[in-house]
């Protein structure tokens, strides 16, 4: 095998946005960086079931809805 061939695994900390850290090992930064998380599963809405927000641009929403206003399930 080559030498040099891959990058250097080492242990990082791993900081999620509570402040709560973990340490693991990666091949991102150098030994002991600290990688600071701006969305983690304690915050982002696929993981705590938070509501979604639909945006609304150009009225495109408005358009899809009055479009498909017929269209549902009937018994």
């Amino acid at each position: 095998m080559k030498k040099e061939l891959h990058p250097d695994y080492h242990e990082i900390i791993v900081q999620m946005t509570d402040g709560s850290a973990f340490t693991t090992r990666s091949t991102w930064g150098q030994p002991g960086a600290v990688m600071k998380l701006d969305i983690d599963p304690t915050t982002h809405p696929a993981w705590t079931g938070g509501a979604h927000k639909l945006i609304d641009t150009g009225g495109q929403l408005a358009k899809f809805n009055k479009r498909f206003a017929g269209i549902g399930l009937k018994n």
